[in-house]
């Protein structure tokens, strides 16, 4: 297990596939405050300290969106399936903060329950369910500098019907993936349009109505 220091706070990346790809988005998450287009306002880590540094990172999993959340319209919202697969490929922002943030986040992800996470058990295990909810089992996904990075996910791993996502809840994703992740436009189309919960709901120029 890791043992926080008081005087020198220790990191991991945390990496982003769904709104937190907008850095925007995810500064409410640390900061505080209510993200465009959201119905909720965060009330932010503790510790306020931006970033140390963010990268764009690549990711071996499934993406999909399921269930209703309130956050964003009543509609689906992004998961990562718990398998890793090279077939399919997820563009995410990884942000390098302290662990005491990092839980912070995934505490704010869990409706304000605290959880405790074992990184040492995650990163020997893979991944972890720490509550049955849908931000609550912690996915160890790479290493980058010698610092582990984690992201968070449910645990149905695809099991669960898909929903479609808000234009608001999209409009995010796509900002991230255009102004951070660097995607040209057609680029931004063929990955939102193919994903499980949008593929059927939204057409080529749905998505591309959405991009600024």
């Amino acid at each position: 297990m890791i043992v926080l220091n008081k005087q020198t706070p220790q990191y991991v990346w945390y990496a982003s596939y769904g709104s937190n790809l907008s850095k925007d988005r995810f500064l409410c998450y640390i900061r505080g405050g209510k993200p465009e287009g959201s119905e909720k306002t965060e009330v932010g880590c503790k510790d306020k300290t931006l970033p140390k540094k963010e990268k764009t990172y690549i990711m071996n999993y499934p993406l999909y969106f399921a269930k209703k959340s309130t956050r964003w319209q009543s509609q689906g919202v992004a998961f990562i399936g718990l398998q890793e697969d090279k077939k399919h490929l997820i563009y995410s922002r990884k942000y390098l903060i302290t662990i005491e943030q990092f839980m912070d986040v995934v505490k704010q992800e869990n409706n304000g329950e605290e959880l405790h996470i074992d990184f040492d058990y995650v990163k020997k295990n893979r991944y972890k369910t720490l509550k049955n909810s849908w931000y609550g089992t912690i996915l160890y996904v790479g290493e980058d500098e010698g610092i582990p990075i984690y992201t968070f996910t449910a645990d149905w791993d695809l099991d669960v019907p898909f929903n479609k996502p808000s234009k608001e809840y999209l409009s995010m994703i796509i900002e991230g993936l255009k102004r951070y992740v660097g995607l040209h436009n057609p680029e931004i189309i063929n990955y939102i349009v193919s994903k499980p919960g949008v593929k059927g709901s939204y057409s080529d120029s749905d998505i591309g109505k959405l991009i600024n």
